[in-house]
């Protein structure tokens, strides 16, 4: 074997090794939900805890809670995250922008929740779904936000300005020229959005009240009674909704419209 041939072994045997050891925690849970109470593993598999789920009032009215305000945290971040980028883009103090946006990112997830729950508590406001919601957005608006800054780099400038040169004001040179170009972008920062409040626990369970979404459910529950075949469960439900909505995003990659040049 030749040097450059071992050099290509040992770097896809590290690659290899690496995706290992991260990926491999997310096999047990799936196993462990499937093993039949009292059998010893590989005595069989059942789907008793998968039905277990649904007969659990507290637990469906979590999930409910859990997915609107997923929903709502990419309805409402999104279009702030574009803004912002855009703001980069257009106004004079771009790194005034940058800074605000990204400072989040760098601050203790239990400090950010603690002094919103103490923020909520001087304004009066009780814990309910809006300040879950709040405090989702403010989670996940650093990442949409460098989602479309990255998408919006690489749109060149002069297609709006050829627009803008044919007649076409601000907001309809966007609408027919840039969004159809970011539309990846932008539709990725939702999609992560998403997934950021479905995965939320740590801040979440500072303002949440008596709501639960399935991650303050999930933790609350370990704390009381430990791992059970029903905890495991949800748990790859939820790696397995994740994994699906990380795999959505190169679809909608393909699926982009092709320019009008292209249809001709």
């Amino acid at each position: 074997m030749t040097r450059a041939a071992a050099a290509r072994l040992g770097a896809w045997a590290l690659v290899v090794g690496t995706l290992a050891f991260l990926y491999l925690p997310l096999v047990p849970p799936v196993l462990f939900s499937l093993r039949i109470p009292g059998e010893s593993a590989g005595g069989g598999a059942t789907l008793a805890a998968y039905a277990a789920l649904w007969r659990n009032p507290i637990l469906t009215e979590a999930m409910r809670t859990s997915a609107l305000l997923a929903v709502l945290t990419a309805v409402v971040t999104t279009p702030i995250a574009l803004l912002a980028a855009m703001g980069v883009r257009e106004l004079s103090a771009p790194r005034v922008v940058l800074v605000l946006l990204l400072v989040p990112l760098f601050i203790p997830g239990v400090s950010m929740g603690l002094a919103e729950a103490f923020f909520f508590r001087l304004l009066g406001i009780a814990p309910s779904l809006v300040t879950i919601l709040i405090v989702h957005v403010l989670w996940a608006l650093p990442f949409a936000f460098l989602i479309i800054l990255t998408a919006m780099a690489g749109f060149d400038i002069v297609y709006l300005e050829a627009a803008y040169v044919l007649g076409a004001g601000p907001a309809r040179a966007f609408l027919d020229v840039e969004l159809p170009l970011i539309r990846t972008g932008i539709l990725g920062a939702g999609t992560f959005s998403l997934i950021l409040s479905l995965n939320e626990t740590v801040r979440t369970s500072l303002v949440q009240g008596p709501l639960n979404t399935v991650q303050t459910y999930i933790w609350s529950t370990y704390l009381q009674v430990g791992l059970s075949p029903e905890l495991y469960a949800i748990m790859s439900l939820l790696i397995g909704l994740t994994l699906v909505l990380i795999f959505i995003l190169p679809a909608l990659a393909r699926a982009r419209p092709r320019p009008a040049s292209e249809e001709r």
